[in-house]
């Protein structure tokens, strides 16, 4: 099912002078909440601030998902507001077919819904204790990522070798296999049309109170707060064909 071009036609000249203008799409928004009527909105952080000490600074989590989570938000009410179409369906599905978009909509939606997207999902794995997870996804690391070790290794290698800003990803299929993978800025497998079992974000605002330019310690520590319940829940979902974004 794809979106229809033709649904974007008629916005396009309002949303290529929004685009041009630094007040609509230049700069980062300081509201952590989008405006009441608007179409997307800024997932409430299931845990407090400060529920991932064991990884991250609070005053890092504050500014993540308030400041930079909340731009990419309300820099999609921005565009919606020219281009309404696309808040119309689900954003997994919008985001598997950018290329259906005229090509001056593109990156607007691919950085600020994909943004929207990864964190999203981000915040929703997060807020655990780590350790081992159990059951039906331990045994699809086992068969399919070699083990939680293996997996550990090779998950922060690959988030090491993203230049710049990016993500790393563990990506599931309906039928439950897993396939790790990274992507740059805010791209994300959704785009591909796959579904995300969990994944983490390397660009330095995740990290970088804490850490400054040791990504390495980041990755190591970020394991301390996974929540494998929650990424348990994930994969049934993506069995049964209803895991979204």
């Amino acid at each position: 099912m794809g979106l229809e071009r033709r649904q974007f036609l008629g916005a396009a000249i309002a949303l290529a002078a929004a685009a041009a203008s630094d007040s609509a799409f230049g700069h980062v928004l300081d509201r952590s909440k989008p405006l009441g009527g608007m179409p997307f909105a800024l997932p409430s952080l299931p845990y407090p601030y400060d529920s991932l000490e064991a990884c991250i600074d609070a005053q890092t989590v504050e500014l993540h998902h308030d400041k930079h989570h909340a731009a990419y938000v309300n820099n999609l009410n921005e565009a919606a507001k020219a281009v309404p179409q696309i808040a119309s369906q689900p954003m997994e599905l919008i985001l598997a077919n950018l290329m259906e978009l005229p090509e001056e909509f593109r990156s607007i939606v691919r950085n600020n819904m994909g943004g929207h997207a990864n964190h999203t999902m981000y915040w929703d794995v997060l807020g655990g204790k780590g350790g081992t997870p159990q059951g039906d996804v331990l045994s699809a690391i086992d068969r399919d990522l070699g083990g939680i070790e293996k997996l550990r290794a090779d998950f922060d290698a690959a988030g090491m070798r993203v230049f710049g800003s990016g993500w790393v990803f563990v990506t599931v299929t309906r039928d439950g296999k897993l396939a790790l993978e990274s992507r740059p800025n805010q791209d994300s497998p959704l785009m591909d049309g796959k579904r995300v079992l969990f994944g983490n974000d390397v660009w330095e605002h995740a990290y970088y109170l804490r850490y400054q330019n040791r990504r390495t310690d980041y990755l190591h520590a970020w394991w301390s707060v996974v929540n494998w319940s929650r990424i348990s829940d994930r994969y049934e979902a993506a069995r049964a064909g209803t895991l979204t974004i």
